[in-house]
Parts: C-alpha cells; structure tokens; sequence
C-alpha cells in the first residue's frame, strides 16, 4: 500500500517542480513607453529608436531578455516653457538592467529647475519612472 502511494505521487511532485522553475530560454522583462504623461511632476512621453544599438519600430512596450540593455530615446516634451532650438532636441541613452518578470516604465523627464533656450541640451533626460511586477515570457524559437 505505501508503494502504491509513492508510484502515484512522485509524478506529481515531479510536475510540481517543473512548473515552478523558470525557463531561462522565455525568461524576459518588460520595457514601457506607453504611460500618460503628468506635466505636474515633469514627466513626458518619450519614443526609443534604437535597443542595443540596433534600430527599432517605435512601440508602447520590448521584450527583452534579463540583462543590461541601452535604449537611444527622443522626447517628446511639448510644454510651452521649453524655449530651446530643434538643434537641441537630440536623443540621449539610458541603460537598464531588466530583470526577469519585471515592467519598467520610461519617461522623459523635463528639468524645470531653470529656464532652457538656446543649445541647451540639459533641460530633459530619460528616466525609469517606476518598475512592478509583470508576467513576460518570449516566444520558443523553434
């Protein structure tokens, strides 16, 4: 009778530990461009033309494996204080280290600790606004 207990239980406790380790080869993190702006805390939209130097779609959310990734972002701020030339609005890099299941929302911050004009370039820079909890998993490549 014990046996017969053992042989029907250890595929289930077998199953029970496959379903709960993570698939390093799915495993992936969430990058986000999608979030409201808030004028109020400084906070714009932003749009990512390249991911690890590579050129990309513009899109609200990349899938990304966990590890270090550079992102080149263009804001998109539209306040009417923003006195600087086109010249000025270049893109600018920020890195970030996503982490497996994890959203990472970015946004250009807008400096408004002072009046910008001219070639001022230093009146914005991308930040992480927040990180959660996201269920990502990348497709099989078969």
């Amino acid at each position: 009778m014990k046996y017969c207990w053992l042989i029907t239980a250890l595929p289930l406790m077998m199953l029970n530990g496959c379903a709960s380790a993570p698939d390093d080869a799915t495993a992936c993190g969430v990058v986000s461009t999608y979030a409201e702006p808030t004028p109020a805390e400084g906070f714009y939209r932003l749009v990512v033309t390249h991911i690890d130097g590579k050129p990309v779609i513009s899109k609200p959310n990349y899938q990304l494996r966990p590890g270090e990734h550079t992102f080149r972002v263009s804001e998109l701020i539209d306040a009417p204080e923003l006195k600087v030339r086109l010249a000025a609005r270049v893109p600018k890099e920020i890195k970030v280290e996503v982490q497996a299941e994890q959203r990472y929302q970015l946004a250009a911050k807008f400096n408004t600790d002072r009046q910008y004009s001219g070639d001022d370039t230093g009146y914005w820079q991308p930040q992480i606004r927040s990180q959660e909890s996201a269920e990502c998993e990348l497709p099989v490549d078969n």
